[in-house]
């Protein structure tokens, strides 16, 4: 006999526990903006600052800062957001010895499933910008 907790069809309560949680999170977020980047390139990179200053820009503008909530890139979007005194959004994913998140968030949700995280990204954004990045960063991209 197969576990309930394990099985399929918990998978399903599992998922939409997910889409509750952010949903319930992000509801009343008003406008923001989705930054995308590398979880990867050190904070020496001018990509880095780069990230930084268009999320300061995009905090004084009155915009949201949504970032994949780990390093690199996305901490320096939290970071931009944050420091402008910007509502700082980390959207995380829980991978084993991938990403842990950065200390630069409003609110930071950690999502188990990609594709209710991809969809947290494009429901609530206005708009994005893209900095280099590797896969992760092309697939959430590719979709938005």
């Amino acid at each position: 006999m197969e576990d309930l907790k394990t099985s399929e069809a918990w998978r399903v309560f599992r998922i939409q526990a997910e889409l509750i949680d952010g949903i319930e999170t992000l509801n009343n977020l008003g406008p923001a903006v989705s930054i995308f980047g590398s979880a990867r390139l050190p904070t020496t990179s001018p990509y880095y600052q780069d990230a930084i200053t268009v999320a300061h820009n995009l905090s004084h503008a009155k915009y949201s800062v949504i970032s994949g909530g780990g390093p690199s890139i996305m901490e320096a979007a939290n970071k931009g957001a944050f420091q402008q005194g910007g509502l700082s959004i980390g959207l995380n994913i829980a991978l084993p010895h991938e990403q842990s998140p950065n200390l630069a968030q409003d609110i930071s949700l950690t999502f188990r499933y990609f594709f209710v995280r991809k969809l947290m990204f494009v429901k609530y954004s206005m708009g994005y910008v893209v900095f280099p990045g590797g896969f992760g960063t092309l697939s959430v991209t590719t979709q938005a």
